[in-house]
């Protein structure tokens, strides 16, 4: 009896194994081993299921290939032929949905709370071509230098040749500041104090002039920084720093006597691109050797040269592009000349370079949108175009072309909504290419205290 029931139940399980043999897709239906394995929960989608065909092939589509032997040559060839005709040569029979069926309401819809529609940012416009082009007559056409600036007051300071002149952007007219001799000139650099008012000329024969717009006078002359042309001027609060043709960067304390404060070494060849940060702890420079430095404030001495913290040899050309990111206050935008065309983007606390982009042609300047995250950026050859950047993405959002000659210089308006542009093609141009700020939504008044009309008691 033990050895026939042991037969029985042998026979009984080598049965179910060659029916589950046939059937490979009923393992998908066994019950699990463990809680913890098959989580995954498959829907079929019966509309594309084909029943017919499946039970052909659970049954009768089957058979040939288990027993090989019973079927003839021309019943085979016969089976081949009959499968093609009718498309039966399919391998999958169950198809399964991406996603369940929506849920069915179970409230009717007038008593459902109305759906919250979120607001969709309509795409701002972008012109194409600029709003205003003004003749820029013996316009520099020097990529080491720095002859424009828009000041606080809204006022545009440009200089053509030996001669300043100022562009009042609110009534649109123009004066003549100051003509140097050309003993002195022509001017290699221009840069407005914070106060909108004063503006700091840089020249050609190393000195620095301070000038009063409101009244058109000279204040002073900085002189025995330099021994060469001064081509990036920086201003920090009531510190006017100056980077020469001799690699030197000067910090000048404007207001007395002895204006030479700290003093910077660390380029070899021409400084031409000199930035503070918002918060005026740091100071980055870039020059002709290719080289980026990251100068801190509160490290500078008076008896002999400062340190820099950051020294950074990524760039292949001369570094003139500067732009300090307005909303993350460590964030560095800097541009490379012609042999290396890039943007990079540098955390200043930590000297290490976030990004590195492939402009395609010499990067000549470079400003942030004040308003959204966005990066302007100016070129040379082959287009001489202003390209805006979508950051961090960096993906393309405008090409802004009509200069015929790379461009130079660009300054950004007070309310940060239009840029001029400066080319060596000799005109100046104005771009709406920031768009107009959002106003700012009132804050919502609070409460009125009880008994406010009351006096206080004291």
């Amino acid at each position: 009896m033990d050895a026939g029931s042991v037969n029985s139940s042998s026979s009984s399980s080598s049965s179910m194994l060659k029916t589950q043999s046939r059937c490979p897709l009923q393992e998908q239906f066994l019950q699990r081993k463990s809680s913890r394995e098959n989580l995954d929960r498959f829907i079929p989608n019966r509309s594309a299921m084909d029943f017919d065909y499946a039970h052909y092939m659970l049954t009768e589509g089957r058979k040939g290939k288990e027993n090989p032997v019973s079927s003839s040559p021309s019943r085979e060839a016969y089976r081949k032929h009959l499968a093609e005709t009718f498309n039966m040569n399919r391998s999958r029979i169950l198809a399964f949905k991406n996603k369940p069926p929506a849920p069915v309401e179970t409230f009717p819809r007038e008593f459902a709370s109305a759906p919250v529609e979120k607001a969709v940012k309509s795409r701002r416009y972008i012109p194409q071509s600029s709003e205003r082009t003004l003749d820029a007559p013996d316009l520099v056409d020097d990529y080491y230098l720095n002859l424009l600036d828009w000041g606080n007051a809204n006022v545009l300071a440009i200089a053509l040749g030996n001669t300043v002149y100022l562009w009042d952007a609110t009534e649109g007219s123009t004066s003549e500041l100051v003509t140097v001799d050309d003993e002195s000139g022509p001017v290699t650099s221009v840069s407005w104090a914070p106060d909108g008012r004063h503006i700091a000329i840089g020249m050609n024969n190393s000195e620095v002039q301070l000038w009063d717009s409101a009244s058109n006078k000279q204040l002073r002359t900085l002189k025995g920084g330099h021994r060469a042309r001064v081509g990036s001027l920086a201003w920090n609060s009531h510190i006017l720093t100056t980077g020469g043709m001799d690699g030197r960067i000067i910090n000048n304390d404007v207001r007395i006597r002895s204006h030479i404060v700290e003093t910077y070494r660390g380029h070899e060849q021409e400084v031409c691109g000199l930035k503070w940060s918002a918060s005026g702890q740091q100071l980055a420079s870039g020059g002709n050797d290719n080289l980026l430095h990251i100068w801190d404030r509160s490290t500078a001495s008076s008896n002999s040269a400062t340190q820099w913290l950051h020294r950074l040899e990524d760039h292949t050309s001369a570094v003139k592009a500067l732009a300090w990111c307005p909303f993350q206050s460590n964030l560095l935008a800097t541009g490379g000349g012609g042999s290396d065309r890039t943007i990079k983007f540098w955390n200043t606390h930590t000297g290490a370079c976030l990004n590195s982009v492939d402009t395609g042609s010499q990067v000549c300047a470079l400003l942030w949108n004040k308003n959204e995250r966005e990066l302007l950026s100016s070129h040379g050859f082959t287009q001489n175009q202003l390209t805006l950047w979508k950051y961090p993405s960096m993906v393309k959002m405008a090409e802004l072309t009509g200069h015929t000659s790379r461009v130079l210089y660009m300054a950004q308006s007070p309310d940060g909504c239009t840029v001029a542009s400066a080319a060596g093609d000799e005109t100046l141009r104005f771009w709406n290419v920031f768009g107009v700020p959002e106003v700012a939504k009132p804050a919502p008044k609070a409460n009125a205290e009880p008994f406010a009309h009351l006096n206080r008691i004291r």
